[in-house]
């Protein structure tokens, strides 16, 4: 693995505007989001939406990964995706969600998730996940992925790799009438023939007009995830993979979360609608 030092928190800018004429979700300027008591399966109408919603986020998370380079900071990464969201018309999900400050997640390395843009300057050899969400007609879309940062060595880019095809098999995994502990199980038992850890306490989660329902995606083979999936149900599946331990700390800022052993981790991230027949991501370009 790369012998790049560990990670240290920098400087956080202000949070960036937004114009007045974009609506908010609800939880701006709250302490937390008022709970969803919604169902888990949305209308075509709604899935439509979140279909344009997911849209955006993706590009938005492939603009932002254009700059990825040796001496860009992660700030700036935040500063391409916030602008194209606002450019079309929606709001970063994440400015304000629980008073999270920025409009998306940047997680380097040992960063498992949540990590905050700041003057962090990318270093040759890095890996860095995007987390980018977007709020648009009442609806969200999220999605992330993570991206190599120049010359990238072979254990990296092997974890980088095989935690996107971790995310694509349990995504075929999905099929109505199955119960939600399918994606762990296909995630855990993918992970394991490579000795990768799998987080348990970071999960995928119900989304659509609640940026977080309340339905939990374990990312392992957890037998109380025992919700049957169901056409028109929308959820995430974001697996985070790890080369040692799945066990983490918290940096003192309450988001950012790196793992314990501080060895590398990867993720990706779709947002998915149940079909009659298995799944559709909403979260493509």
């Amino acid at each position: 693995m790369s012998g790049q030092s560990l990670l240290v928190p920098g400087t956080i800018s202000p949070p960036r505007a937004v114009p007045a004429s974009i609506p908010r979700p609800e939880y701006v300027g709250k302490p937390a989001p008022t709970p969803y008591d919604g169902p888990e399966v949305q209308d075509a109408e709604t899935v439509e939406k979140m279909r344009v919603a997911g849209r955006i986020a993706a590009r938005a998370m492939e603009e932002a990964a254009k700059h990825i380079a040796p001496g860009v900071t992660t700030d700036k990464l935040d500063e391409v995706a916030h602008q194209y969201m606002i450019d079309h018309g929606a709001y970063p999900s994440t400015l304000g969600y629980r008073q999270f400050p920025k409009s998306l997640c940047t997680s380097v390395n040992e960063v498992i998730c949540h990590g905050i843009p700041d003057s962090t300057v990318l270093r040759d050899g890095d890996i860095v996940n995007l987390d980018v969400t977007a709020y648009l007609d009442g609806v969200h879309g999220d999605n992330n992925a993570t991206y190599l940062c120049g010359e990238v060595d072979e254990e990296s880019r092997l974890l980088v790799e095989r935690t996107r095809e971790a995310l694509n098999r349990a995504i075929k995994a999905v099929k109505p009438g199955r119960q939600l502990n399918i994606v762990g199980r296909v995630i855990e038992s993918y992970a394991k023939r490579f000795g990768y850890g799998v987080v348990r306490d970071f999960t995928g989660h119900g989304i659509n007009s609640s940026f977080h329902s309340g339905l939990i995606v374990p990312h392992y083979d957890d037998p109380r995830a025992t919700t049957v999936m169901q056409p028109g149900m929308t959820f995430t599946i974001e697996p985070m993979l790890t080369l040692g331990t799945y066990e983490w700390d918290m940096w003192e800022d309450g988001w950012t979360v790196v793992t314990k052993d501080r060895k590398r981790t990867a993720q990706f991230e779709h947002t998915l609608v149940v079909t009659e027949s298995g799944a559709e991501i909403l979260t493509l370009p």
